[in-house]
């Protein structure tokens, strides 16, 4: 059962390591061809929080800068962390009064972000080795 389904563990972990990462990077550049900083700025604005504006460009360019590091296997158990404090912080914010489902059986719940929270600890937890 070698290789079963058809790669290796250390295969599996570089293909989660490598595809992750780009959810980030992709959820930062609609953000950005759309428009949307100011509205996610106000957004947070809304809930209290200040120099929003300022705030979500650090997320913005976290998550590209970040995405591509961690892709690349830089840092990957600190930027994996950050992310996941990222993460925790949406799910507190703006996730959890929506509640749990996303898509068909909710309304932009936080059960996707705790699918990317648990792939980040696999991320963090692995060792960059030469498959």
């Amino acid at each position: 059962m070698k290789n079963f389904p058809f790669i290796s563990l250390p295969q599996s972990i570089l293909f989660l390591r490598i595809c992750i990462p780009f959810i980030f990077v992709a959820h930062a550049g609609m953000r950005i061809a759309n428009g949307t900083i100011e509205r996610f700025a106000g957004f947070l604005s809304a809930k209290g929080f200040f120099a929003t504006t300022f705030m979500v460009w650090g997320i913005t360019f976290y998550e590209i800068v970040g995405g591509i590091a961690l892709a690349f296997g830089y840092y990957a158990k600190y930027l994996s962390l950050g992310f996941i404090l990222m993460l925790i912080m949406g799910n507190i914010i703006i996730h959890y009064e929506r509640g749990w489902w996303v898509g068909e059986h909710g309304d932009g719940g936080m059960e996707y972000s705790c699918v990317l929270i648990l792939a980040l600890i696999v991320i963090a937890a692995s060792k960059k080795e030469k498959v």
